[in-house]
C-alpha cells in the first residue's frame, strides 16, 4: 500500500447561526466549503435567538455534511480526522457540532479534534496565503470580539490587545439598529457609509490609559446615540450616510491605528485581519493602505472565510493534528473559551 501523504479533514462549525462543513487536505486547499445560513431567519426578530439557531442546526447538520463530502468527492473513509468548534459561542448552537462530531468520530473511528473558534478565524488566513506562516501579527475582529494578537507558532497565540467593552461588530449592530438599519448590522453599515461624508461628524476615538493596544467602542456607540437623540430633540434631519460613514470612520482608525503601532511595537513584518468584521471594505482598504505606508505584509482572507465557516476550522485542524493533539469523547461546549485554552 503507498503511503499516504495527504491529510484530509472533515470540518464542522456552528458556534451561531451558519451550519457549516467543509473537507480541507493539508490545512490549505479547500475542497469542499458548505454554509448554510440562518440570516433571513433571524432577521425577523432583529438578531439572533439562540432557540431558534440551535434548532436549525439539528434540522440542517446532516445534509450539510453529505453535501461536503460528496462536492470534496471522498468519503467518510478517506478522512484522517473530524474537527469541530466547541467554543466560544452558543451553547447550544455549538453543542449541536460537538454531538454531530464525536458520533461521526466514534463510528468512523477516526480522531476527533476540538477547534477554538477564533483560531479558526485567524486560520482562515493560511487558506489563501501559501507564503503566510507564523509569527504574525493578527486582527481579530468580529460580534464577539476585538483581539490583537500574536501568532508566535501555528496553534500558539498571546493576546496584546482586547476590547475593554463592546466588540467592534456588537458596536455596528447597535448602530446600525439606532439609525433604522436593522439586522444584521455590519454589511449594512458598510453599504450606507459609501454614500456618506466620514469626516462629517466628529466621533470619538477612545484611548485606554495604560494599555495602548487594547479598544473601547461603548464611548464611540453612546456618542452615535447622543448625536441622533439631539438631532431629534432640536427636529434636525439626520442625514444616516454621514452617521454610518462617521461612525465607521471612527472604528477603521483605531483598529488600523491600533495594529500598526503594535505591528511596530513587536517588530512584526506581517499582519493579519481575521473574523467577520474583516469582511467590512472600508477595513479592509485601510489595513492595506496602512500596511503598505509602514512597509508591513498584509493578509486577509476573501470575504467568504472571514465569516463563519467550516473551512477555517479544517485549517485549524490539520495544525492540530499535526502536533498530535486529540479531543475525547467527553469534549463539551464552551461557550466562553479563550485563546489560547484547551
Amino acid at each position: 500500500m503507498e503511503n499516504k501523504k495527504d491529510i484530509l479533514i472533515l470540518a464542522i462549525e456552528s458556534s451561531c447561526d451558519e451550519t457549516a462543513a467543509a473537507v480541507v487536505k493539508n490545512g490549505r486547499m479547500v475542497l469542499s466549503n458548505v454554509i448554510s445560513s440562518q440570516i433571513a431567519l433571524h432577521t425577523l426578530y432583529g438578531g439572533v435567538v439562540p432557540e431558534i439557531a440551535s434548532r436549525k442546526h439539528v434540522e440542517k447538520i446532516n445534509q450539510v455534511i453529505e453535501e461536503a463530502l460528496g462536492q470534496a468527492g471522498v468519503e467518510l473513509a478517506d478522512v484522517d480526522a473530524v474537527g469541530v468548534t466547541y467554543g466560544p459561542g452558543l451553547v447550544g448552537a455549538l453543542l449541536v457540532g460537538v454531538a454531530e462530531a464525536k458520533a461521526i468520530a466514534y463510528a468512523a473511528k477516526k480522531p476527533l479534534i476540538g477547534v477554538h473558534h477564533i483560531e479558526g478565524h485567524v486560520s482562515a488566513n493560511y487558506i489563501e496565503n501559501p507564503d503566510l506562516e507564523p509569527p504574525f501579527l493578527c486582527l481579530i475582529v468580529s460580534g464577539g470580539h476585538t483581539h490583537l494578537v500574536l501568532v508566535k507558532e501555528y496553534g500558539v497565540y498571546e493576546i496584546i490587545g482586547r476590547t475593554h467593552d463592546d466588540a467592534a461588530g456588537e458596536a455596528y449592530d447597535k448602530v446600525a439598529r439606532a439609525i433604522g438599519l436593522g439586522y444584521p448590522g455590519g454589511p449594512k453599515i458598510d453599504a450606507l457609509a459609501k454614500e456618506g461624508n466620514p469626516r462629517a461628524i466628529a466621533f470619538p476615538r477612545a484611548h485606554i490609559e495604560g494599555a495602548p493596544f487594547d479598544f473601547s467602542f461603548s464611548g464611540l456607540k453612546s456618542a452615535v446615540l447622543n448625536y441622533l437623540n439631539s438631532c431629534e430633540m432640536k427636529g434636525e434631519e439626520v442625514n444616516r450616510a454621514d452617521v454610518a460613514a462617521s461612525f465607521q470612520q471612527a472604528v477603521v482608525d483605531v483598529l488600523t491605528g491600533r495594529t500598526v503601532a503594535a505591528a511596530k511595537e513587536y517588530h512584526m513584518e506581517r499582519v493579519a485581519l481575521a473574523g467577520g468584521v474583516a469582511s467590512n471594505s472600508a477595513l479592509r482598504k485601510a489595513m492595506e493602505q496602512e500596511c503598505d505606508r509602514h512597509g508591513l505584509k498584509f493578509y486577509r482572507p476573501s470575504p467568504i472565510f472571514c465569516t463563519d465557516n467550516a473551512a477555517m476550522i479544517g485549517a485549524a485542524a490539520y495544525y492540530e493534528f499535526c502536533k498530535g493533539i486529540r479531543s475525547g469523547l467527553d469534549l463539551n461546549a464552551v461557550p466562553n473559551l479563550k485563546i489560547g485554552e484547551r
